[in-house]
Order: C-alpha cells, then sequence, then structure tokens
C-alpha cells in the first residue's frame, strides 16, 4: 500500500512511518496540513493517516477539503483528542476511523488493513436505483427525476447504504455502524439530524416519499 501519514510530532511520524515501512508499505509523511492537502488530492494514496492538531491547517479541515474535491482516499484520524463530540467531529468531516493517542502500532496496522479491504471501484455496482431516484457511484452523482442532487460527504455515503438496503429496515444502530463507523452509541441525535437533512434534500421537492420512518425500528428506502 501507499499510506501518507500528515503527523507534525517527528517521533511519532517516524515510529508509525517505519511500522510500515517493515511491512512493506510505501509512507510518506507531511507536517504541514496546507502542504498535505496539496500531497493527497493526487489521489495516489491507499489510505491516509492524519492527526487532528496540525500547524497550517488542523485536520479536521485537511478531510473536509479532501472529501469536498471527491478525494475518497480512506481516512483514519490518530490524535490525542479523543472524546466522544471529537471522535463524532471526526467522522462528521469525512473520517472513515479514528484511534486515539497513545496508541499500539498493531491495532493502527490491522485499522488501515480494514479500511482498504473495500472492493475497488470497478467492481461497485455502477449504479443505485430507487424509483425515480438514481446514485451514479462511478460520478458520484446523484439525480432525481433527472434533476441534480448535490450531497454532502456524509448524506451521499448514507443514501448509498439506504440504496444498498433498499426495502430492509435499518436501525440506529446499524447506521451508526455502517455510515458512521461508531460502535456505540454516542449519546446524539447524529443519525435523526442527517436523515432528516437527506430526507430535505431527496424527498421534499418531489411528490412521492422514498426515504420512509419504520416506527420504533429504524428507516427503509422504498421505490
Amino acid at each position: 500500500m501507499h499510506i501518507l501519514v500528515i503527523e507534525d510530532d517527528k517521533t511519532t511520524a517516524d515510529f508509525i512511518s517505519r511500522g510500515f515501512a517493515e511491512e512493506g508499505h510505501v509512507v510518506d509523511v507531511f507536517a504541514d496540513g496546507q502542504d498535505a492537502v496539496a500531497q493527497a488530492m493526487t489521489g495516489n494514496y491507499d489510505a491516509l493517516v492524519v492527526d487532528r492538531m496540525l500547524p497550517g491547517l488542523d485536520g479536521l479541515s485537511v478531510v473536509k477539503a479532501l472529501r469536498a474535491a471527491k478525494i475518497n482516499t480512506p481516512v483514519i484520524f490518530l490524535t490525542s483528542v479523543g472524546g466522544v463530540e471529537d471522535r463524532i467531529d471526526g467522522l462528521k468531516a469525512g473520517g472513515d476511523d479514528y484511534l486515539v493517542k497513545p496508541f499500539a502500532f498493531g491495532e493502527l496496522s490491522a485499522r488501515v488493513a480494514a479500511l482498504t479491504r473495500r472492493p475497488p471501484l470497478a467492481a461497485e455496482e455502477p449504479v443505485l436505483r430507487a424509483g425515480d431516484l438514481e446514485m451514479d457511484l462511478g460520478r458520484r452523482e446523484v439525480r432525481r427525476a433527472g434533476q441534480v442532487i448535490d450531497l454532502l460527504p456524509r448524506e451521499f455515503t448514507l443514501l448509498e447504504y439506504l440504496l444498498r438496503t433498499k426495502g430492509r429496515v435499518q436501525t440506529r444502530t446499524m447506521l451508526l455502524e455502517n455510515v458512521w463507523n461508531i460502535h456505540f452509541d454516542p449519546g446524539t441525535n447524529v443519525v435523526e439530524t442527517h436523515v432528516s437533512r437527506l430526507r430535505a434534500k431527496v424527498d421534499k421537492p418531489f411528490d412521492r416519499d422514498l426515504i420512509h420512518t419504520v416506527r420504533g425500528a429504524g428507516y427503509r428506502i422504498e421505490g
């Protein structure tokens, strides 16, 4: 794998870089967030390891900039900022996983390996559909009744998961685990908020709802 490590603490960066190199991976290290964004924009990486506290541009802003530019390389935050709300902020910014310092390199390596086990884009179903709604995975484009719908990265991921499980009820826990990669109850309404925002874009402007609430159970998409 080709891994980009964005970490301004030289001791930590050297430790991570040496560990991945010993496993046979190629590692690039950047200490400045602004410089790291420009490097990551090349899209030539299999995974990014990102610290939260960086000079130039903080880790959250780095990942937000990449997601806004449609750079979907898997990201794991590696940081000493480890509160529940901090983790949620990291995942909402577009991170795929979150590991708190101090850490064991073996766990970091295992988490990066898990993130990169996703099927390659060519193996994905090119278009997902529900009624008159279409999601083109290759172009990362959503249309309903021919009208383009602009979605934020997390909204896109949420809609993709609902489309892939079309007709089946998805509980709040399932959504937290599969969309946010959160394996505990964060005690917030992050799921409800994002479903509401998604409905406002996907359903509200049209004459038929596709996303339905199943009382006491969760949500499903029909069509």
